[in-house]
């Protein structure tokens, strides 16, 4: 199913969705591993962010899309940190 996640036994679980803008969407999947971080997703690319120091954590984005998600990150980072606890 897209958009959800499975949880084992036919359990299925909706992603919370963050935010969407300029064809960016952000994502924090629930009871996933550390370090805190938020699921990117632009296009095809697809990429892991740090909350703490918002490093690139693995995928790819472009150098804008990445731009833009930290500068997004960067005032909504009190909420993030808040939404992963």
């Amino acid at each position: 199913m897209r958009g959800c996640v499975g949880l084992g036994q036919g359990y299925v679980l909706s992603v919370p969705e963050l935010a969407r803008f300029y064809g960016i969407v952000i994502r924090m999947y629930w009871a996933d591993h550390p370090p805190a971080h938020m699921h990117v997703f632009h296009g095809d690319a697809q990429a892991l962010l740090r909350i703490d120091t918002l490093e690139l954590m693995g995928g790819t984005l472009s150098r804008r899309a990445l731009m833009l998600v930290v500068e997004w990150a960067m005032a909504h980072r009190a909420e993030l940190a808040e939404n992963w606890a």
